[in-house]
């Protein structure tokens, strides 16, 4: 934690933070936003570069972020300060426990979930956030239409999304041949992603559309 990042979670969480458990339950995303527009909501932002970057340049969108680790929340805020993004919140709690508690069935146009830990122990399969009960959550927080989009460098974790997802009822994979898609252009290659693309690591992205 820098001290840039201390200062900023204890200065700019009023304007960006939303405080858990939040004072009313399920969250009321217009009175949060001031708006009524799209809603994409990020799992696991990181450090918070993709989110920031996407709410810059889409600000007619809401953005919410839920992480854990407090430094990638102050790095966030950082940025989203200096970007005066007036079109991002952020969460720093479980995000599990957020979506089954907090955001309403049927309110969120666009999830993100990049790079999940993809836990490559096999006795530590169990605790990987993709599992068939998480789709069913998650694909109940998206709107009739919205889009799941996730991406993984690890190819055993890619064919277990492919499996896991494909198999909920309420998502439709996006690609024809049910599996992976062409990295989407909005998703800008991360440092760690082009030191595994030097060292030939592949990359999956998968799109899954909420079924009506």
């Amino acid at each position: 934690m820098t001290a840039g990042q201390e200062r900023a979670l204890a200065e700019l969480w009023p304007r960006f933070g939303i405080d858990w458990p939040p004072a009313t339950l399920p969250l009321d995303f217009p009175r949060i936003f001031g708006r009524t527009t799209p809603l994409t909501l990020e799992i696991g932002f990181g450090n918070g570069a993709t989110l920031a970057h996407l709410a810059a340049a889409n600000p007619a969108r809401n953005y919410l972020g839920i992480e854990v680790h407090r430094p990638g929340i102050g790095h966030l805020m950082l940025a989203a300060q200096a970007a005066d993004l007036a079109n991002l919140r952020i969460i720093g709690h479980d995000a599990v426990e957020v979506l089954t508690q907090a955001v309403p069935a049927d309110s969120v146009d666009e999830m993100l979930i990049q790079f999940p830990d993809p836990w490559p122990k096999k006795r530590h399969h169990k605790r990987r956030l993709i599992q068939p009960a998480f789709a069913l959550l998650a694909a109940g927080r998206l709107r009739p239409g919205g889009a799941l989009r996730l991406a993984t460098d690890w190819e055993e974790y890619a064919l277990h999304i492919q499996e896991v997802l494909g198999a909920c009822p309420l998502l439709k994979n996006s690609a024809d041949d049910g599996g992976a898609i062409t990295r989407p252009a909005w998703r800008e290659l991360t440092k760690f992603e082009q030191r595994g693309q030097r060292l030939g690591h592949g990359v999956w992205d998968f799109e899954f559309i909420r079924a009506a």
